[in-house]
């Protein structure tokens, strides 16, 4: 099972962390050993003082494609969650600045919380799905799909040219405006539309 995460794939987002706006899908991927489920605590590592959240749609794949027609890609995903791309944000610059891989900053163990899934059937019109973060009570992120740079088939298709997709396999689609840092003690919320999708603390 992969974990394919899709980056600056909302323009306030790209802005805000001085990114340029991306011509095609920019992605990169985490392990398995990143999941974590069940709204189990996200334990803060002892390799950095600056983790941040980034709260996403997350798409469950559910069949073997490759070379994905954008217009097919609709049939390649079956259920929709919400995920937390936490990201070691001190190991992310420090990489950047001397040309490095990001995987210490993004890939470490319990860095992709991720919640329950909902079968696409039961959702009126997953490109309109609104999504929201609070900490603590306090909402810090909002999304809403249809203003993704990419939509959900264009990175499907896109991501299925290099990587062929697998039943089970997770897509992070992007995170909108409004990252920052988690400390110990917070309790994180995420919502789809009205829906609870997450509940976890920070320890």
């Amino acid at each position: 099972m992969k974990i394919i995460c899709i980056g600056r794939n909302y323009a306030e987002h790209a802005k805000e962390l001085n990114n340029p706006l991306p011509s095609a899908p920019v992605f990169f991927m985490k392990p398995e050993t990143s999941i974590l489920t069940r709204n189990r605590p996200f334990y803060y590592p002892d390799f950095s003082v600056d983790i941040h959240y980034e709260t996403e749609i997350v798409l469950r794949i559910c069949k073997v494609g490759k070379n994905i027609s954008e217009r097919f890609a609709h049939t390649y995903y079956d259920a929709i969650g919400l995920g937390i791309d936490f990201t070691a944000r001190d190991l992310q610059q420090n990489a950047r600045e001397k040309g490095l891989p990001w995987e210490p900053a993004k890939a470490f163990d319990n860095s992709a919380p991720i919640s329950e899934f909902l079968p696409v059937t039961e959702l009126q019109d997953v490109h309109d799905l609104e999504f929201r973060l609070l900490i603590n009570g306090i909402q810090v992120q909002k999304g809403l799909a249809s203003e993704m740079i990419f939509s959900y088939e264009k990175i499907i298709s896109y991501v299925s040219r290099f990587i062929t997709l697998k039943m089970g396999d997770l897509i992070f689609t992007g995170t909108p405006a409004g990252v920052g840092p988690v400390k110990i003690g917070d309790r994180l919320d995420a919502y789809l539309d009205d829906r609870k999708m997450l509940s976890f603390l920070i320890k």
